[in-house]
């Protein structure tokens, strides 16, 4: 009979068997990544019944009027949120499509061998550096440089194109164009780190064969590189226009706080973050509700955000898109 065929393995190969040791880190890494997960889900449920417990006597009170109302006055008991979710959306998408934009440029300069690699490095750190500077900072930033410098510009586009809703100025101070400028700067790390992270991951061998082609560098990077890290680069939006419906206290400072509704980029407005941070310290019982069901609303437009742009990802990683 033919012997079984053996290898002899080196003490430290890595076709070894696992050992006790092996398997115990493991089971216990699995453990407490359920147990991580479970706590996750466990932390949202309660802070969503927290916050909707709390809301109960809000929604019985003022139903759906509260959503589509227009104005918020405490001394008369009306409260209405549909100026504040208007100023939301609208200041974080423009803050995404300016954000978006250099972030995803940074992302391929950075990338995509434009500058040494020393260089790019220290470039990458000075944008991460951005993400650890407090938003109140940010506020003042936008208060004493941005504002200004806007002024100017805004007297003349509304001089030249005030018959254009978008152009049409009223600023004289904060605004919704100063704080989509300040949000699109605060989200802009985020949006490059996790872009840049896209671009790495495609395989080096794919720019290579589009070399090997004939596409010059730019025909690479725009029409391969860039499509092949399309899913991780939506990704980056996503986790940006996130962060850009949560943020409170440089648009508080920022954005006006007035409750109306126009398309134009130069007039106040407010959002529902900056109206919960700016009403809660001096809220007595009947307006804590009402403020309790704003957090709601904003909790379920982020919600509904991120699990659209999930299922856009799904959708496109499905149909390789």
């Amino acid at each position: 009979m033919n012997k079984p065929f053996t290898v002899a393995l080196a003490p430290d190969s890595v076709c070894q068997p696992p050992s006790r040791t092996d398997i115990y880190v493991d089971r216990s890494f699995r453990f407490l990544a359920r147990v991580g997960a479970i706590a996750i889900l466990t932390l949202v449920v309660a802070l969503v019944l927290e916050i909707g417990g709390k809301a109960v006597p809000g929604i019985q009170k003022y139903g759906f009027d509260f959503i589509s109302g227009v104005v918020w006055d405490a001394n008369t008991h009306r409260f209405g949120i549909l100026p504040a979710i208007w100023g939301t959306l609208y200041s974080a998408l423009m803050a995404l499509l300016i954000g978006g934009f250099f972030g995803v440029s940074m992302a391929i300069f950075l990338t995509q061998d434009f500058l040494p690699p020393r260089l790019s490095a220290v470039f990458r750190i000075i944008i991460e550096l951005l993400a650890a500077i407090p938003s109140v900072v940010y506020g003042l930033w936008g208060i004493f440089v941005v504002i200004p410098a806007i002024l100017p510009l805004a007297d003349w586009l509304n001089a030249t194109l005030g018959a254009i809703p978008f152009f049409a100025s009223t600023l004289s101070g904060p605004g919704l164009l100063p704080a989509a400028l300040v949000l699109a700067i605060m989200i802009l790390p985020t949006i490059a780190a996790v872009a840049q992270d896209a671009l790495r991951a495609v395989p080096l061998k794919t720019k290579q064969a589009a070399y090997g082609m004939g596409a010059t560098h730019w025909e690479a990077i725009l029409r391969v590189m860039v499509p092949s890290a399309a899913t991780g680069i939506f990704g980056a939006l996503v986790l940006g226009l996130g962060r850009a419906l949560g943020e409170t206290m440089a648009l508080a400072m920022l954005v006006g706080n007035s409750n109306q509704i126009s398309l134009s980029l130069f007039s106040p407005a407010n959002t529902l973050a900056a109206l919960l941070a700016l009403n809660f310290p001096e809220a007595g019982p009947n307006e804590v509700e009402v403020l309790m069901y704003a957090a709601l609303v904003l909790m379920a437009i982020t919600l509904v955000v991120n699990i659209a742009g999930s299922l856009l990802m799904s959708y496109a990683q499905r149909g390789n898109k």
